[in-house]
């Protein structure tokens, strides 16, 4: 689902306009990222929360030429999924069947 198709959801399931649908989700992004640029953690309870997490110093080495690169310590943007978003997306296993096995294959040797 792309920003377009997510605001045509929003403004239906609002019953509001496209255009206030749209303002609504900027509004609400924008607020989500000064919160995190001020160091703010960003909780919706049940969808989950937004956070900065710090990233160490680390070297990696780069595949073209095999030299070894110092990648700087810096911030990134981290989302954790709360308990209703996890529920709502977990694959449940079919009827009968056993989780982790193959369909046909025996698990005895």
């Amino acid at each position: 689902m792309n920003k377009s198709e997510l605001v045509k959801s929003l403004a239906e399931k609002a019953e509001v306009t496209q255009k206030d649908a749209a303002k609504a989700l900027d509004a609400l992004v924008e607020t989500i990222q000064q919160a995190l640029a001020n160091g703010d953690k960003v909780q919706i309870i049940g969808f989950g929360s937004f956070e900065v997490r710090d990233r160490k110093e680390r070297k990696v080495i780069s595949p073209a030429t095999g030299e070894e690169i110092k990648v700087p310590a810096t911030k990134v943007p981290a989302f954790k999924p709360g308990k209703s978003l996890k529920e709502a997306v977990a694959v449940k296993p079919a009827k009968g069947g056993k989780k982790g096995t193959k369909a046909g294959k025996s698990s005895k040797k």
